[in-house]
Parts: C-alpha cells; sequence; structure tokens
C-alpha cells in the first residue's frame, strides 16, 4: 500500500514527469526543452507532416489569389472566392467537430487531407490545360472550406492523443512555431515557383505536399481503441453545448478564445493603411511591418515551447492577452516606423502566447468525450475576424486610424482584466487542474 501511495503521489509524480523531460531524447540524440514533444514518435510524425504540407498550402493560396486576379482583373472577384472558402467553415466546423468526435481522428484527417489533395490536383489539371474558369475555381475553394471545417478538429484534437499531458502546451507551441514559420516560407516559394514554373506547377506541388503528411498518418501505431458510442448528429451537437453551458470556466476560455480575436486580429489587414498614412514607408516598409508581425508570433510559440513555465497557465494567457492589447495600443499611437517594429515583434509574442495557453488549457480541461466538439467552436473565428475588420475601418473612417485601431486594442485589455474579475478560477488553471467532466 505504501508504494502505491507513493506512485500516486503529486510529488512522485512531479519528479517523474522532470526526470522523463530532462531525458527527452531522439534516436539517442538529447533534446532540447524546446523540441521536447518530438520525442514521441507519433506527434514526431505529424510534425513534418505538417511542417511540408502547411508550406504548400501558403504556397497555394498565394497562386490561388494571383490566379483568381490574372483570370478576372476584378478585387471584387478575388473577395468572393476567399467568401466562398471561409464562408462554409461557419456552416460546418461544428459539424467537424461531432464528427471529431463519433470516428477515429487521425483516419478523419487522412481523409480530409485526401480530400485537399484531390482538389489540389485537379485545380493545377484545369490550370495547365487551360480550361478553367472562374465558377470552377469558387466550387474549389467552397469545397476546400468545407474539408477545412472537418480537418482542424480533428487535427487539433489528435495532438491531444500523440503527447501526454505534460508536453501538450509544448507540442502546441511547436505546431504554432511551425505555422507561422510556414506563413513566411511558403509565400516565398510560392512567389518564386510562379515566376518559374508557372501558377499550375505551383498548384502541382501543394498536391505532392499532402503526401508528407499523408505518409506521416499512416505510420502512426495507435494500441487497440474503445469503439465510440453514436447518437444522432444533432443530439451529439446539442449535448456538446449543453456540456459547455454547465461548465462556466471552460466556456470563459472558449469566449476568450474567440472574442479578443475579434477585436485584435483586424491590425493585419489596417498594417496597409499605417504603412501607407501614418508611418509613410510604402509598399517595402509594409513587407517589413508583416515579417516583424510575423517574426514575433514564432518567438511567443517557442518562449513558451521552450520556457519552464512555473506560474498557473491561466495567469499565463491572461499575461499574453493584456500584452497583446498592450503592445498593440503602443503600435497604434506610434509614428516612428524604429518604434513601431519592436512594437510589432511584441504584438506577435504576446498574441501567440495568450493564444498557445488558451488552446492547452481547454485541451486539458475538456472532457475526452467533448474534445473536438468544443475545439471546434474555436474555428468560428475565422468568420469573426471580418467583423473586426469592419469595425476598424468604420472607426478610420470616423477617427483616424490611431484611434480606430488604438480603440480595439484598448478593448482587449479590458477584456483581460474583466476576466480576471469575473471569472477568478481562469487564474488558477494549471495542469494539476482535472479536466471538467459532463454533468450526469
Amino acid at each position: 500500500m505504501d508504494g502505491l501511495e507513493k506512485r500516486l503521489s503529486p510529488a512522485s509524480d512531479s519528479s517523474s514527469a522532470d526526470a522523463a523531460a530532462s531525458q527527452a531524447r531522439w534516436r539517442g540524440v538529447p533534446l532540447p526543452t524546446t523540441f521536447s514533444s518530438l520525442q514521441h514518435r507519433n506527434y514526431r510524425l505529424l510534425w513534418m507532416g505538417m511542417l511540408v504540407s502547411s508550406s504548400g498550402d501558403w504556397m497555394d493560396q498565394i497562386a490561388f489569389n494571383w490566379l483568381v486576379y490574372d483570370l478576372t482583373d476584378s478585387a471584387i472577384y478575388l473577395g468572393l472566392v476567399n467568401f466562398c472558402r471561409m464562408a462554409p467553415i461557419l456552416f460546418f466546423t461544428l459539424i467537424g467537430g461531432v464528427v471529431a468526435d463519433r470516428v477515429e481522428r487521425r483516419r478523419l484527417m487522412f481523409t480530409t487531407q485526401a480530400v485537399a489533395m484531390f482538389f489540389a490536383f485537379i485545380l493545377a489539371v484545369l490550370v495547365s490545360t487551360g480550361i478553367v474558369q472562374i465558377w470552377m475555381v469558387m466550387l474549389i475553394a467552397a469545397g476546400r472550406g468545407i474539408m477545412m471545417s472537418f480537418n482542424q478538429p480533428a487535427r487539433q484534437s489528435l495532438v491531444s492523443e500523440l503527447v501526454p499531458p505534460r508536453h501538450l502546451m509544448n507540442a502546441i507551441a511547436l505546431s504554432s512555431a511551425t505555422q507561422n514559420l510556414t506563413r513566411v516560407i511558403g509565400p516565398a516559394i510560392g512567389g518564386v515557383l510562379i515566376a518559374t514554373i508557372g501558377v499550375a506547377g505551383a498548384f502541382y506541388v501543394n498536391a505532392a505536399s499532402f503526401l508528407a503528411v499523408l505518409y506521416g498518418l499512416a505510420l502512426m501505431q495507435f494500441g487497440e481503441r474503445q469503439k465510440k458510442p453514436r447518437n444522432g448528429m444533432l443530439t451529439d451537437l446539442t449535448s456538446g453545448m449543453n456540456y459547455l453551458r454547465h461548465e462556466p470556466t471552460l466556456r470563459t476560455l472558449v469566449i476568450l478564445a474567440l472574442v479578443p480575436m475579434v477585436f485584435g486580429m483586424p491590425y493585419m489587414a489596417m498594417l496597409t493603411v499605417f504603412a501607407k498614412d501614418v508611418l509613410n514607408v510604402g509598399g517595402g516598409g509594409l513587407g517589413l511591418l508583416t515579417a516583424c508581425s510575423g517574426i514575433g508570433a514564432v518567438i511567443g510559440a517557442l518562449f513558451v515551447a521552450s520556457a519552464r513555465i512555473t506560474m498557473n497557465q491561466g495567469r499565463l494567457m491572461l499575461l499574453g492577452l493584456v500584452g497583446f492589447g498592450v503592445s498593440l495600443l503602443g503600435f497604434s499611437l506610434s509614428p516612428w516606423l524604429w518604434l513601431s517594429l519592436p512594437l510589432l515583434l511584441a504584438v506577435g509574442g504576446c498574441r501567440q502566447v495568450y493564444m498557445t495557453s488558451n488552446n492547452t488549457m481547454i485541451q486539458l480541461k475538456v472532457s475526452e468525450e467533448f474534445r473536438g466538439r468544443v475545439l471546434s467552436t474555436l474555428f468560428l473565428d475565422r468568420g469573426l475576424v471580418p467583423l473586426g475588420t469592419i469595425m476598424a475601418g468604420l472607426g478610420t473612417a470616423l477617427f483616424g486610424p490611431q484611434v480606430g485601431l488604438g480603440g480595439l486594442a484598448f478593448v482587449l485589455v479590458i477584456l483581460a482584466v474583466a476576466a480576471a474579475r469575473l471569472a477568478p478560477a481562469v487564474l488558477d488553471l494549471s495542469e494539476s487542474t482535472p479536466p471538467f467532466q459532463p454533468p450526469e
């Protein structure tokens, strides 16, 4: 009995976790803390596959927009096609979460990635044969949007199955760093491919890039899985919403994942206005501003992945949100490029700290039974961010870009303070907090 109690004691768990973390190795080579989650084979396969595939996705986005504008010479069509790609997410992402809780997530992700490869290949054939028309492109864009609605909940839910809880924040942070890095690498490769082998060639390369993630998913090894009970789709969807309704702290985490994005992310669209009308740095300066934001996001994600966090992760999330708002407020008021650049580094870094901490807390605290459904709600932000962009545009028209964006940044700080005051349980969340169980 004494031995059993020692094995179950928190101190024993903590020491064994620390020992495991310090001995993280891959093929006998010690891994830095930043990459400790890569010691787990299944996660390593996913990470390597997504590194290639995500680069292809961002490369494809450049080629895709180029194709639309080349076909139509119309910014309106460019907006319509991108709307066709994003709108289905609002309608299908919650259904995608239900499916992610009903089937094996690896197989669901394999299926969605195979469909995405098929779309990329079909588009490449249409372009290379010269028969492509704008309605075909819009149809493929809508198909991609539906595919993303099922792929994203499956991918996010799968990560928590590939690493133990003590490495979950590291795995999520490392995935975020990779995503932000590919946002820089992918478009650069896409531009080179368009200039050398053409738009069709870029689409063929993107189609081939999906083989990396498909190969990684096929090589993953899992133990025997317990069959999940299946109810009606509407019943499962309703039960997921009821689960959130009965867990106020988890509901607060989801709200903090969505609402700040409405007020914070429009800054990306506003960078063009600041480059031209506030900082007077032109197109070259715009590229520099955008790059600083992306580099800051990579730094923020790597900080979360490498740091030994001693504070509660709930506090880290709220501090990241406050930093996001304060640094964005500073950027909005800055009239000088030399000050705006480091502020944008801070904006990208703090945003990533807040988002990574939030995602980790949700994945750790949600019941496995409802993980896909709860995580699917996070992807509604893709449809909500344009609302914030409209608010930023109206504020700019009425008061100028600095006041328009500064007002949204101030709201971010208020949201973090309000969450700390009105939902103090968020501050106490840590890895040791048990998952929220569904109501009886």
